[in-house]
């Protein structure tokens, strides 16, 4: 059975690190902690679960620091977690499981991170990350912010899922100040760097700056394909905040130079039709979405409601904008059955069974 160093990277964490080593302590063999200079309480509390606490000044550089994390591992894999990241109750047997089952020449296992949750508290946006790496001087992390170790060798993907639950909101200008600090010492932004860059821009709403950091990567040679679609829709959403909604669609529409339909693509086109008056075309869109099959080991982002949920919800309304009560309510109660517990969901139901639909 493999060992497991937990290795952790963390600053003034004292509202989540706890709870996240709670969650995954008795699962791992070894905790390694990495303060970058805590204020708070953090290492207290992470001395309660651990005696491998190590100091390293921070750089505003995350690869840096995680890269000093692994080092001081000893077991024969290192897991990264984030102090505001758990463990679900629900995972911890599948995790042991693994551990028990997985084969020796296995280099790196790749587990699911959800990152947001719908009104019942079920995820509704996530993503495979690299979470077990093999201890040796091949893997290293890159990339200042949004930082990665880029799969290879013997990959596993294992539906274990560590989710993302932040208490508090961090600082909303940190990885953009981290970027344009390195600009400014006139270093070059590899090609996801540079996505990251221009995502950041538009989450600022410097939308102009955005689309001409984005155009740059789009027409770069270089480049990850599922970077390459986010960024069209990145680049539609400026041009939404620009006023410009035919630069929009046209963006939208680009992605699919770049490999087949994304159902969230298809979605974000859908609604651009439904926005204006044009519902047989917004169906068309909606349907195709749901059509598209959901490859999460693709490494892109997933946002799983596009792929069943939104499209039934938005064919409600297009039906519904058309006069065929019936056929809407027939998508809503699609859209029921994925979520029972969804508001939208329950008020079209009021809605039908007001108006006597059967």
């Amino acid at each position: 059975m493999p060992t497991i160093s937990l290795c952790m990277i963390v600053k003034d964490e004292e509202m989540h690190i706890a709870r996240c080593l709670e969650s995954v302590a008795d699962l791992v063999d070894e905790i390694i902690v990495v303060d970058t200079g805590s204020s708070d309480r953090t290492v207290e509390i992470a001395s309660q679960y651990t005696t491998n606490i190590y100091f390293y000044p921070w750089r505003e550089d995350f690869s840096e620091a995680r890269n000093y994390s692994f080092s001081k591992a000893s077991m024969e894999f290192c897991m990264w977690m984030d102090a505001d990241d758990i463990l679900e109750e629900t995972e911890k047997d599948k995790f042991l499981q693994l551990k028990q089952t997985l084969s020796s020449d296995v280099d790196m296992v790749m587990m699911k991170y959800n990152t947001a949750f719908d009104e019942d508290g079920k995820p509704s946006f996530s993503y495979f990350r690299e979470r077990w790496i093999r201890n040796c001087s091949e893997y290293r992390w890159v990339g200042a912010v949004h930082e990665v170790i880029s799969p290879s060798g013997n990959i596993v993907y294992s539906d274990i899922a560590v989710s993302h639950k932040k208490i508090n909101a961090g600082d909303p200008d940190r990885n953009l100040k981290i970027y344009q600090k390195a600009l400014a010492e006139g270093k070059t932004l590899e090609p996801r760097q540079q996505y990251y860059y221009g995502r950041e821009l538009y989450y600022h709403k410097q939308y102009e700056e955005a689309v001409s950091v984005l155009e740059q990567f789009l027409l770069s040679e270089e480049g990850w394909i599922e970077n390459k679609i986010e960024a069209c829709a990145v680049c539609a959403n400026c041009y939404y905040g620009l006023g410009q909604e035919k630069s929009a669609l046209n963006s939208l529409l680009r992605s699919m130079s770049f490999d087949l339909p994304r159902a969230e693509l298809c979605c974000e086109i859908g609604k651009y039709f439904l926005e204006h008056g044009n519902y047989h075309t917004a169906v068309y869109w909606y349907e195709t979405a749901l059509s598209r099959p959901g490859n999460e080991c693709s490494g892109g982002f997933i946002l799983l409601d596009c792929y069943d949920y939104i499209p039934y919800m938005q064919l409600c309304v297009c039906y519904d904008k058309m006069g065929d009560r019936k056929k809407a309510k027939e998508y809503n109660e699609k859209a029921g059955a994925c979520k029972p517990y969804a508001k939208a969901y329950l008020y079209n139901k009021q809605y039908f069974d007001s108006l006597g639909v059967c």
